[in-house]
């Protein structure tokens, strides 16, 4: 998203990675999906994933979700106002392909390029 947002030329959007479940609190990112990152010329930088706070629910203009579970999750602990899937933007209402699960990393990023693309027009476009 951050190298979409600076591909259009757009400034002064906050974008951060957070977790609502704890399993991979701690981690750095998926050697599999850093691999899938590096073949598109994605830029990342070593993290640890962390829970998303209150507070920072509460800054946000927008708090994007990869799926329905999520999405769930998100609306029952902050309130539904700020929640969107990725995909919806793109006029798709379908999750994003779990790699988890499926060990597709391919498709889970053209999932995730689809939806932020389509974020990054809506955003281009209100500017």
């Amino acid at each position: 998203m951050k190298k979409l947002l600076d591909e259009a030329g757009i400034a002064g959007v906050r974008v951060i990675s957070r977790a609502l479940h704890t399993d991979a609190l701690g981690c750095n990112i998926y050697s599999p999906a850093r691999r899938t990152l590096d073949k598109h010329g994605v830029p990342y930088e070593r993290r640890q994933a962390k829970m998303l706070t209150k507070d920072e629910y509460d800054e946000a203009d927008l708090v994007v979700v990869m799926d329905g579970e999520n999405y769930h999750d998100a609306v029952r602990r902050f309130g539904g106002e700020k929640v969107k899937k990725l995909l919806s933007f793109a006029g798709d209402s379908s999750d994003v392909a779990d790699p988890w699960y499926t060990d597709d990393f391919e498709r889970t990023y053209r999932d995730i390029d689809k939806g932020c693309r389509a974020l990054v027009r809506l955003i281009a476009a209100r500017s």
